[in-house]
């Protein structure tokens, strides 16, 4: 006669279970920290009670917040190089930012400057008339003034200086600028500022190609830079490739581009392949098509480039053959890769992944756009948080 042993079953663990150590504080600012990065979200949430508005409206709960977010931030919108730097929103109601809200005020430290672009959150610019950097935090206000090294003085170089912004993953409020140049003797320069440590660190250095058949000294392009994987990139203007600086190596390359980029009927943008590496990609007007290449290095580290994917622009945006035409890449935004491109039927904002497309509006002005990635909410920007019922009233 045999017997069978019964074994009680264990209750599933939920993932409640899994933080029931918490008290129930830190329980409720765990849940709200997974809401979706979408600027209404946290408004919405401040409206349940004063406990959860107190919560999201406290500062530490949102650097939380924009720090386990930044690595998916919504595109707010773009501001504007050529108009005044003037901020237009890209979301819908009832993510749509005031276009006001985000407004870096003019005065003469901006005679003669060159904005240069947004990352994580953070909008830097040249002020040449005062031979500095500044990085101003448009959701909080912030401004960071600094003075850049005597090597990069625009009279010791060929055009102007460019340079990119960045957060180091997991350092919080730190930040750091990269400002990166060709001088007058065929190199380029590059050099980091922390601001953990309020110095800049070593110039480096790299020879540059010799001038093109035009005889234009190669320069560092004036557009954004793109950062991919640990390194920024930038065109380099009077040759036909482009400038990396290795963040956690310290150095500087020449990267030949793969394609002939010449003539009036193509243009070419760095951008992030799949997968987060190096890519390019090459727009003409004559066949109204996109090339996405991207370079990767194989087993014996030997990098080369390949196509990747090609978009026919005219079937995407359903453009008429009087409509096929001149389009012109307006700005990239690296975190999303989306692209901005002016069509002659308008703006459209393009996922260079998953091929979904959006018209902004139409437009006769060619101009220059810094897309702002961020995670943004009204409730606790340092307005006060009436922004937030703006928001939630455009619902």
């Amino acid at each position: 006669m045999s017997s069978h042993r019964r074994h009680a079953r264990s209750p599933a663990v939920t993932p409640l279970d899994q933080v029931h150590a918490l008290d129930d504080e830190d329980l409720l600012g765990e849940i709200l920290l997974r809401l979706p990065p979408d600027p209404s979200s946290l408004p919405r949430a401040s409206a349940v009670c004063k406990r959860w508005r107190c919560l999201v409206s406290d500062r530490a709960f949102f650097r939380r917040f924009r720090l386990r977010h930044r690595r998916n931030p919504p595109i707010l919108g773009f501001f504007d190089r050529f108009n005044a730097l003037s901020f237009l929103p890209t979301l819908e109601a009832p993510n749509r930012v005031p276009p006001g809200r985000f407004s870096l005020e003019h005065g003469d430290e901006f005679d003669r400057s060159m904005s240069l672009g947004c990352r994580h959150g953070l909008f830097l610019a040249f002020l040449l008339k005062r031979h500095q950097v500044l990085v101003w935090d448009p959701i909080t206000g912030d401004k960071n003034h600094i003075a850049v090294p005597a090597a990069f003085a625009t009279e010791k170089t060929h055009g102007l200086v460019n340079g990119a912004v960045r957060r180091p993953a997991g350092e919080g409020q730190h930040f750091q600028v990269v400002l990166a140049v060709a001088d007058n003797k065929q190199q380029a320069l590059a050099c980091v500022y922390s601001s953990q440590t309020g110095l800049w660190g070593n110039i480096i250095s790299t020879p540059l190609p010799s001038d093109d058949d035009d005889g234009i000294p190669p320069m560092v392009y004036t557009d954004d830079a793109v950062m991919a994987g640990d390194s920024l990139y930038w065109q380099l203007a009077g040759t036909s490739a482009i400038l990396e600086f290795d963040l956690v190596k310290q150095s500087l390359a020449v990267v030949e581009v793969p394609m002939d980029t010449s003539g009036e009927d193509k243009s070419l943008k760095i951008m992030r392949a799949e997968g987060g590496g190096l890519g390019l990609l090459l727009v003409s007007d004559s066949d109204s098509t996109a090339q996405l290449w991207k370079r990767e290095t194989n087993c014996d580290g030997v990098a080369s480039w390949g196509l990747a994917k090609t978009i026919e622009l005219d079937k995407l945006l359903s453009l008429k053959p009087e409509e096929q035409g001149m389009l012109v890449i307006l700005g990239f935004a690296e975190e999303n890769n989306v692209v901005f491109l002016w069509t002659v039927i308008g703006v459209h904002m393009i996922n260079l992944d998953s091929l979904k497309f959006k018209k902004l509006f139409k437009t006769n002005h060619f101009t220059h756009y810094h897309p702002f990635e961020s995670v943004y909410t009204a409730a606790t920007s340092a307005g006060g948080g009436h922004d937030g019922a703006e928001l939630l009233l455009t619902a």
